[in-house]
C-alpha cells in the first residue's frame, strides 16, 4: 500500500505524550551542492538541532520519544550527555537506508499513537513520511536543499511545539492545516505521490535523482506555488502565488509561448524560464501529462521511469498530511497561559493548573 490508512489507532490515547522523531543523515547532500551555490547541514549539526528539540520536548514533560534507526545515530549523539526525564527509545525496524526508512518509521508511529512526529530533512524526507503518517501532526524542520515544505524552524520553538501538541495542551485543530497533495497516476495506477511538484523531465534515466536543470523540463504540476521559496515551486510563484492553504494548484508547461519569468530555482540560481502556457486548478481537478519518454520527478527527485506509451496523470488533492503552524502553536500556548506556570505537569504526577486545563 502506497499511504497508510488514515485512522486513529486504538492506542492513540494512552501513547498522546510520546513524541516521535524521523530525521534524515542524507539530506543537504544531493548533487544541487555541486551545481548550487547550496549549504551544508552535515550530520554534527543535525544532532545539534536534535538536542535543542529534546530539551523542549522535556521542558513541557513529554513522557517519551521514539525515533527512527539511522547509519549516523543522530539523536543518540544528540542525547549524550543530556538528562532528561522523559524516555527515549529506538524504533526496532528493518533499515534500508533510504527513503523507505522514513515511511516505515512514520507507519509505524502511527500504529504506536504517538502524539507528534518531528521530522528533520527537506521536502524528500518529508514527502516519505506523507506516505506513512496517516492523521498524526508532523512538526517538519528544514535541513534539506530546496525546501517549500517544510520550515527554517528553530528547533527548540519546534520542540515546544511538538510537545504541545502530543500533551494536548493546544487545541490541534487551530494550530494544524491539511496540507495539499500531488497523486501521481501511471496508467491509472497510484504509482507517487508528492507534497509540493510534480516535474516531467526530458531524461530518460533516475540518475542522481535531484532535479535543477530547467532547460530538461517539459512540464510541471504544482500543488504549491511560492515566489520567496526554491525550486520548481518559484516558478509559478512568480506566474501566481499559491501558499498551502489555498484551494488550488497550477499547471505550467515550459517553452516559447505565454513570456518569461526569472526566478530563483536553487540556492544562488536565478535563470530566466520560457512558459508556453500556465493555468490553475482546483482541488480534485487531474492533469494529463503529454506522453513521451521521460523521468517524472516529486518534490525535486526524479523517482519514476516513463516510457513512451504509458500514461503519466496528476491529480490535486486535499487530504495531505497534518502539519502544525509552529508560531500559532505557541501563541495559542502563550494565550491560554499553559507557558505561565514551567511545571506544566509535575514529576510526582500532580498538576499545574495549565496542565489541569488540557484541551480535551
Amino acid at each position: 500500500m502506497l499511504l497508510a490508512e488514515r485512522r486513529s489507532p486504538p492506542n492513540w490515547e494512552q501513547n498522546m505524550s510520546t513524541v516521535g522523531i524521523i530525521a534524515n543523515p542524507a539530506s543537504g547532500k544531493d548533487i544541487r551542492r555541486l551545481v548550487t551555490h547550496a549549504s551544508v547541514f552535515d550530520n554534527h549539526e543535525k544532532a545539534h538541532i536534535l538536542k535543542r528539540a529534546l530539551l523542549a520536548l522535556d521542558a513541557v514533560r513529554v513522557r517519551r520519544v521514539l525515533y527512527m534507526p539511522d547509519y549516523y545515530g543522530l539523536v543518540e549523539r544528540a542525547l549524550d550527555d543530556l538528562h532528561l526525564s522523559l524516555e527515549a527509545t529506538e524504533l526496532r525496524m528493518n533499515m534500508w537506508a533510504d527513503d523507505r526508512d522514513s515511511t516505515e518509521a512514520a507507519k509505524r508511529f502511527c500504529e504506536e499513537g504517538v502524539g507528534c512526529i518531528i521530522t528533520l530533512g527537506g521536502d524528500g524526507t518529508n514527502r516519505a513520511v506523507a506516505k506513512g503518517c496517516g492523521d498524526v501532526p508532523l512538526v517538519a524542520i528544514s535541513t534539506g536543499t530546496n525546501n517549500v515544505f517544510p520550515c527554517m524552524l528553530e528547533s527548540t520553538v519546534a520542540g515546544l511545539a511538538a510537545g504541545l501538541v502530543s500533551e494536548r495542551l493546544v487545541d490541534l485543530e487551530s494550530v494544524s492545516y491539511t496540507a495539499k497533495r500531488l497523486d501521481v497516476y501511471v496508467d491509472g495506477e497510484l504509482t507517487e505521490i508528492a507534497l509540493v511538484d510534480v516535474v516531467a523531465s526530458t531524461d530518460l534515466f533516475i540518475g542522481s535523482r535531484a532535479l535543477w536543470d530547467p532547460r530538461r523540463i517539459r512540464e510541471m504540476v504544482l500543488a504549491r506555488a511560492e515566489p520567496d521559496s526554491l525550486g520548481m515551486s518559484s516558478i509559478g510563484g512568480v506566474l501566481r502565488p499559491i501558499g498551502p492553504l489555498d484551494p488550488h494548484g497550477m499547471h505550467i508547461r515550459l517553452g516559447a509561448g505565454d513570456g518569461r519569468v526569472i526566478a530563483p530555482i536553487g540556492p544562488g540560481l536565478i535563470i530566466p524560464i520560457d512558459i508556453e502556457d500556465h493555468r490553475l486548478l482546483s482541488i480534485g481537478d487531474e492533469v494529463a501529462l503529454e506522453r513521451a519518454a521521460c523521468t517524472v520527478a516529486v518534490d525535486g527527485e526524479r523517482q519514476i521511469e516513463v516510457f513512451e506509451e504509458q500514461q503519466v496523470t496528476v491529480r490535486l488533492v486535499d487530504h495531505g498530511p497534518c502539519v502544525v503552524d509552529v508560531q500559532r502553536c505557541i501563541y495559542e500556548a502563550s494565550e491560554r497561559g499553559v507557558l505561565h506556570d514551567p511545571g506544566l505537569l509535575f514529576k510526582d504526577g500532580t498538576e499545574s493548573q495549565a496542565s489541569a486545563d488540557k484541551v480535551p
